[in-house]
């Protein structure tokens, strides 16, 4: 490990770079803490590949998700936030100092923000891994427009599922949506689904669970699934899945943060975890609504609840 006086320091080092993140970093960074964020994918986090943001504040007529991510960006580094691309492999609790190992290099920090925010849960069947990129994706709005006129299948039944389904209506000339039970969208999403239902662009199966991914020449060309225990298939161009997501928590084995039931951050009534120095924000804060204007609010005051915290010790000496 290198020695405590060659490992970079920071005030504060934000773990993700996502709407809570940046909202953090724009009030630290006015305050001119400071203010480091790791990210090891997109800046904005899965905001940035949404396609069309309806519900947040200030956007009357909504607004898109890559351009809602890239003016939190451009704000934040106007301010002086510097995002580092990477990935924090651990974390560990020096004190007054947390340390970081990154695959940057070892770093630490007064205080610690987590935000990391969750990832694409995978269903897990033959042939997903094999044709990941190749006709199975998990983002509609980066790699739908490669199916302009093409059939696709989109696995899942919750809000994004239907929300992207309807989007990729803009290039595929069919989609059957592999529900494994019921759709469990919201009312409102249900009730723009059937309108899609009703043009025929759409085709819900119900009740349908998803076996396998199949393909040919290195290019998928269907689904095979079981429906009433009968095997069915679908012949397609390429699969969606959007079966929910997975918190960007593995790092933090063996740190001493706590975390619930479902490998959410746990925290205290100030954002702080149970080790002190080190607060959470956004999705992937136990208990959090997953919801791109709450994470932007608690990034907001997760940075209050730090400024406090760093003016209220004295700036630790390195040893």
């Amino acid at each position: 490990m290198a020695d405590a006086q060659e490992v970079p320091t920071h005030d504060v080092i934000i773990v993700g770079a996502g709407p809570a993140a940046l909202s953090a970093a724009i009030y630290t960074t006015r305050e001119d803490i400071d203010t480091l964020l790791f990210e090891r994918a997109v800046p904005g986090g899965l905001a940035a590949i949404t396609d069309w943001v309806d519900n947040y504040p200030g956007f009357a007529e909504g607004v898109a998700g890559l351009e809602l991510a890239t003016q939190l960006q451009k704000q934040a580094e106007r301010f002086g936030a510097v995002i580092e691309l990477g990935e924090v492999t651990a974390l560990k609790d020096e004190g007054d100092w947390k340390r970081l190992e990154t695959t940057s290099g070892d770093m630490r920090a007064r205080a610690v923000l987590l935000t990391m925010g969750s990832d694409y849960k995978k269903i897990g069947v033959p042939g997903e891994q094999e044709y990941y990129a190749r006709g199975v994706h998990y983002c509609a709005t980066c790699d739908g427009a490669f199916y302009r006129d093409k059939k696709l299948v989109v696995v899942g039944g919750g809000n994004s599922a239907v929300q992207e389904s309807i989007f990729l209506t803009r290039y595929a000339s069919n989609i059957d949506l592999l529900v494994r039970s019921t759709v469990k969208a919201s009312e409102v999403l249900q009730e723009e689904l059937q309108k899609y239902v009703d043009e025929g662009k759409i085709t819900v199966h119900l009740g349908t669970a998803t076996d396998e991914i199949v393909g040919q020449d290195g290019k998928v060309t269907k689904v095979v699934g079981t429906k009433d225990g009968q095997k069915i298939e679908f012949e397609t161009d390429g699969v969606f899945v959007f079966v929910g997501l997975k918190p960007n928590s593995e790092f933090l084995a063996g740190s001493g943060v706590e975390l619930d039931h479902l490998h959410l951050v746990k925290s205290d009534e100030n954002l702080m975890t149970n080790l002190p120095g080190v607060f959470v924000a956004g999705d992937i804060h136990s208990g959090a609504t997953m919801q791109i204007a709450s994470a932007a609010g608690e990034g907001a005051t997760a940075a209050l609840k730090i400024r406090e915290y760093l003016e209220g010790r004295a700036h630790p000496v390195q040893n």
